[in-house]
């Protein structure tokens, strides 16, 4: 069961990104991040393909998923995700985020999702104008707002994606709907997450915030939470 801080209004989740985790320890830097912590484990399943990375597959995935109880934020960059949703719709806590850019029939994937019982999220790139998805926001729990190009952990934050978070808020409001906004890449313990925080979002990924070879995951997940500490998202 999710628990109610995960839920509450002004509440922001911190789901650490695997991808930035040694993949060596993979299970143990799991639980690390689910001792210290997290609300969520991000995992980018990449195909080489839609981005130029490959990174996990089912089989990791669900090993993942054993290693924690949180809910697995599963990020989908692959090419025509319909084709494998069946291999990671698997847990009803589990939150499936496909591309816009990536799916040919957009409304029937993500219908399809929400079909299987799972939340559902859609994700735009930095060239891809918000205006892609304000149509589909009554039906999507998570928008999901790209601070870097997507394929490549460590990369920096692009600060034009506090300004698409703020008219995503902005839509979201105006239509009284429940999405909730989350940004991924280059979040840090500093002024790229209280400037998302701040513009709208309540949902942070950061994988070199968290993971990193300077500090222990519950150390990294601490300064987050310090940082971020009295903001509510705008």
């Amino acid at each position: 069961m999710v628990s109610e801080r995960v839920v509450s209004e002004g509440y922001v989740q911190i789901a650490p990104s695997v991808l930035s985790a040694d993949f060596a320890k993979l299970g143990e830097q799991v639980r690390e991040a689910t001792e210290a912590g997290a609300d969520l484990i991000h995992v980018d399943v990449m195909d080489g393909q839609f981005v130029p990375n490959i990174s996990f597959g089912e089989v990791l995935v669900d090993a993942i998923r054993r290693s924690t109880h949180l809910p697995l934020n599963i990020h989908l960059m692959i090419k025509e995700p319909d084709n494998l949703l069946h291999t990671f719709i698997k847990a009803p806590t589990d939150q499936i985020i496909v591309h816009a850019e990536a799916c040919t029939h957009l409304h029937r994937t993500i219908t399809r999702i929400k079909e299987g019982g799972n939340e559902v999220g859609v994700a735009i790139n930095p060239a891809t104008p918000v205006s892609a998805i304000e149509d589909l926001l009554p039906l999507l729990d998570i928008a999901l707002v790209m601070s870097v190009n997507p394929g490549f952990s460590g990369q920096s934050f692009i600060p034009l994606a506090v300004e698409k978070v703020k008219r995503l808020r902005q839509e979201i409001k105006r239509g009284g709907y429940g999405t909730r906004i989350m940004v991924d890449g280059g979040i840090k313990a500093d002024w790229t997450a209280q400037d998302s925080v701040k513009a709208g979002a309540s949902m942070l990924v950061s994988g070199s915030g968290i993971f990193n070879e300077t500090e222990a995951v519950d150390q990294a997940m601490g300064r987050m939470r310090s940082c971020l500490a009295g903001l509510v998202p705008g």
